[in-house]
């Protein structure tokens, strides 16, 4: 008897325990103990879709449950996983200048700090014509940098971005740029928005465009690969024309009113990243640029140095050879002045000066004392064509003599003309593109 009594509490027990076990086992599994797979996909670009030159491979990935937050996304091109940049947003771009035409397997997995997803995968064509247009020898980059600094009262918003866009339009409508040749490089290659303020929205692939020109990140490695590919093709021609226009921060002491900090030290303007381009960077990767018909345009802070020059038209101490025959270089400032830029509009001296060309207004505007520029007194030098130089002096002449823009009437905008080659007399034809 008293073993049964002894035995009946205990059955009691096991099955009070049994049941507990049963009834919140599927709450610990669930809650406590069961970790989903992470998802991720390719958003862009699509599977058996045709890329060329540079594209930015695109997705999201995320974690079903919440019970882990995405750690890493890895790709794989053919051979080997690395990782991208981004977790729930992330992108990679692919440079694919060089690479060889074939189909190409593009794979991504995304890690949550336990298990990978599943992957998903797609299958992409690289095709890089290589025949250009016998009438086309025109190429363009355009090069935007604008909303990498930490605190939002440094950033320059989409302005850029917009205003590059309004001119690749212009030049292809009116200068018969081919589209194939044209280049816009902003950011990390993500719009932002709250006007490039806020978050990830979309890259710049993904966005509705009016022509298929090439986007893709104003990182170094990305611009100097552009610019090796705009080099290397335009050379082929004695014809070519080229068009080179950077806009954002410049480097320099914003707080030394009186030259910047710029007197012993180069112009140069940042990258996405923070990274850095001097003018002696840029005269490196210019160096075998042939094309005896190029307009280079800087527009940052204390860029008077890509000119050869410091302020009211004086020669720099460096020296380079950006400004080789041929070639018209501007800057929207002097090496010693900060520059303006709308958030909305993008920087001021390029806004007055593509005004100028846009309109016509430019047309007879000369050089005036240390070219602060005027407007023509005789009607033999206005021809009904704008030159890259006349829209400089005009840019200049309205920053001097607009009631509105006496705020920033100090930037002292730079310009050193070689076109066609060195000295005055041999530069009153003027460049005017897409001639």
């Amino acid at each position: 008897m008293k073993i049964k009594k002894t035995i009946i509490p205990i059955i009691s027990i096991l099955i009070i325990v049994l049941l507990v076990f049963t009834v919140f086992s599927g709450y610990f599994k669930e809650e406590k103990f069961y970790n989903d797979k992470p998802t991720v996909k390719i958003q862009y670009p699509t599977d058996g879709s045709k890329v060329s030159k540079i594209v930015t491979i695109s997705g999201i990935a995320n974690d079903p449950n919440g019970n882990q937050t995405i750690k890493k996304v890895e790709m794989m091109i053919d051979e080997t996983w690395f990782e991208v940049e981004g977790t729930s947003q992330w992108s990679y771009t692919w440079n694919i200048f060089n690479l060889k035409d074939d189909f190409y397997n593009i794979s991504v997995r995304a890690w949550d700090g336990v298990v990978f997803s599943d992957i998903d995968i797609i299958t992409v064509e690289v095709f890089n014509p290589e025949v250009v247009k016998s009438d086309s020898h025109k190429w363009a980059i355009f090069i935007v940098a604008a909303n990498f600094p930490e605190d939002e009262e440094s950033k320059l918003g989409n302005g850029g971005l917009y205003l590059a866009e309004e001119m690749v339009e212009y030049f292809i409508e009116n200068y018969s740029y081919p589209t194939s040749n044209m280049f816009i490089l902003f950011d990390d290659g993500w719009v932002r928005n709250n006007n490039g303020l806020g978050e990830k929205i979309q890259t710049l692939q993904q966005r509705y465009h009016k022509y298929d020109i090439t986007y893709s990140a104003a990182t170094k490695e990305i611009v100097l690969s552009v610019l090796k590919y705009i080099i290397n093709e335009s050379n082929k021609f004695e014809d070519s024309e080229v068009f080179i226009w950077v806009s954002g921060h410049g480097y320099g002491d914003n707080e030394n009113t009186l030259t910047g900090g710029k007197i012993f030290e180069r112009s140069a303007f940042f990258l996405w990243g923070e990274e850095i381009m001097t003018d002696k960077e840029l005269d490196d990767a210019l160096t075998f640029l042939q094309s005896r018909k190029t307009c280079i345009i800087v527009d940052a802070c204390f860029s008077g140095g890509f000119a050869d020059k410091t302020i009211l038209s004086f020669p720099e101490v460096f020296i380079s050879s950006i400004s080789n025959p041929g070639r018209v270089v501007i800057a929207g400032t002097s090496k010693f002045r900060i520059g303006y830029a709308s958030l909305q509009y993008g920087p001021l001296f390029t806004q007055l000066w593509y005004e100028g060309i846009r309109t016509g207004d430019a047309d007879g505007f000369r050089p005036g004392f240390r070219d602060t520029g005027r407007p023509t007194r005789l009607n033999l030098f206005k021809d009904g064509s704008v030159s890259v130089e006349e829209a400089f002096y005009y840019a200049r002449y309205v920053l001097k003599n607009t009631e509105e823009l006496k705020d920033y009437n100090k930037m002292e905008p730079q310009i050193n003309d070689q076109y066609p080659r060195a000295g005055n007399l041999f530069n009153m034809k003027g460049l005017v593109l897409g001639q």
